[in-house]
């Protein structure tokens, strides 16, 4: 029943899976060798490692170390097909999906379309704004940075040089922590060597929180522990304010205060994404899609939502999981063996989340980590997140390539990687954006 899209017809079921992040690509790897005709739909043809898109935009990783191929992880799994397109539409009552390379009938479909960017409904902030939710958005965001301080040697007016190299960060959650104290490293390490016409000492980094502490899912003491750090390195750390406008200029807020940075960092949330088709009553809190605890989306026994995107109330979280990589990872793992458990007409397994603890990165020898049986900050839980991060990585070449960056940026105190690299525009004749 496949027009455009090509999918070999078949007596397996075929399980079509929207979106090869965490969840999705846990799923697709459980039933390789499973007897479903397995399609995995994404944008891109990699999987992108999104916990370290910041070393990306700081210059100190490859876009390449942290993505995978998806057709070399199944390129010996011929019931595993992939296919690189957006998908437009579900419609629900024929069990079809429409995508820009046609339309696909589905036995069982599996929303794992992840989360992007919440900007709260401020258009400026979405037009002005620098997201980080993709290697393209960090690359661009390595691009602007670069680019700004090749500007900033030859600009003579304070001001606009201050607008050039000065930069806020809105959202004081793991990912703004990481980016801060990377940005710090930067400023302390890299500018005296590199633009020693810049006095880098005139280079202010905001880190703007709306709530009265860091990194506010994790425990009390690595709130301060990450706050300490980041002072000491230099951030300057806005808590209990909130942003209500980024002009392209200047960075306002409720307190009144105007912050002079025309590169803006929003890190500040995350809304699922949504597809169209999907019922209205399906959707709840930042468009997640209500979910059972099998992730059987509310209405209907073959359509599934896992990861970011889905909303599951369980007693020890009744207002939903946070959205990590752990539940979408466990979700797909679990979701395997329900399908097959679906098939055989067996009762399917509820869903419970194990909290494998949280962590995060302030810069060389600083990080928090908070885990089930102990908590720890500083060298030690910069060690345990160092390990963590590598192992979680696909593939051996980017595990090894990776932690040869990392030793060699631990021994130098300088990346390698501080290029602006923009693509042509073939159409135009000139070079468009990274992103």
């Amino acid at each position: 029943m496949s027009v455009s899209i090509n999918i070999p017809e078949t007596t397996k079921k075929r399980v079509v899976i929207v979106g090869a992040g965490f969840a999705g690509l846990n799923l697709a790897k459980k039933l390789v060798k499973s007897d479903f005709q397995v399609v995995l739909i994404d944008r891109n043809n990699f999987h992108q490692f999104q916990p370290l898109f910041y070393q990306v935009a700081m210059a100190g990783l490859e876009p390449s170390s942290i993505s995978f191929p998806l057709r070399k992880l199944f390129q010996n799994n011929k019931n595993v097909l992939i296919r690189v397109t957006k998908v437009d539409e579900v419609d629900p009552v024929n069990q079809m999906i429409s995508t820009s390379l046609g339309k696909l009938h589905y036995d069982h479909l599996v929303l794992a379309m992840g989360a992007d960017t919440n900007f709260f409904g401020n258009e400026n902030a979405a037009k002005n704004a620098i997201p980080m939710k993709s290697v393209g958005e960090a690359l661009y965001l390595r691009n602007e940075i670069l680019s700004d301080y090749e500007k900033a040697i030859t600009e003579g007016d304070y001001d606009t040089r201050q607008g050039l190299i000065d930069i806020a960060i809105v959202g004081g959650g793991p990912t703004g922590v990481e980016i801060a104290g990377a940005l710090a490293e930067m400023r302390n390490y890299i500018l005296p060597k590199d633009y020693q016409e810049l006095n880098h000492k005139e280079v202010d980094i905001y880190l703007i929180q709306g709530a009265g502490q860091l990194l506010k899912g994790m425990s009390e003491a690595a709130s301060q522990k990450a706050e300490e750090f980041l002072t000491s390195m230099g951030v300057k750390v806005i808590k209990n304010t909130r942003v209500t406008d980024v002009d392209g200029e200047y960075v306002h807020t409720n307190t009144g205060e105007k912050l002079q940075c025309k590169k803006v960092i929003w890190a500040a949330g995350i809304c699922a994404n949504k597809i169209k088709g999907m019922p209205e009553s399906t959707l709840t809190y930042g468009s997640r899609i209500k979910v059972n605890r099998t992730n059987q989306v509310e209405g209907f026994t073959n359509i599934f939502a896992i990861g970011d995107v889905s909303y599951m109330e369980e007693e020890a979280f009744p207002k939903g999981h946070p959205q990590v990589a752990q539940v979408a990872i466990q979700q797909g793992k679990l979701l395997s063996k329900n399908l097959k458990r679906l098939e055989k007409k067996e009762a399917l397994k509820e869903f419970y989340y194990k909290d494998l603890g949280s962590m995060a990165t302030i810069g060389r020898n600083r990080a928090v980590v908070d885990l089930p049986s102990f908590k720890t900050q500083g060298f030690f839980a910069w060690i345990i997140w160092l390990i963590v991060h590598l192992f979680s990585l696909i593939g051996a070449k980017n595990k090894l390539f990776v932690f040869i960056n990392w030793v060699w940026n631990y021994l130098s105190y300088d990346q390698s990687l501080r290029l602006i690299i923009r693509p042509k525009d073939r159409k135009k004749g000139k070079k468009g954006s990274a992103a």
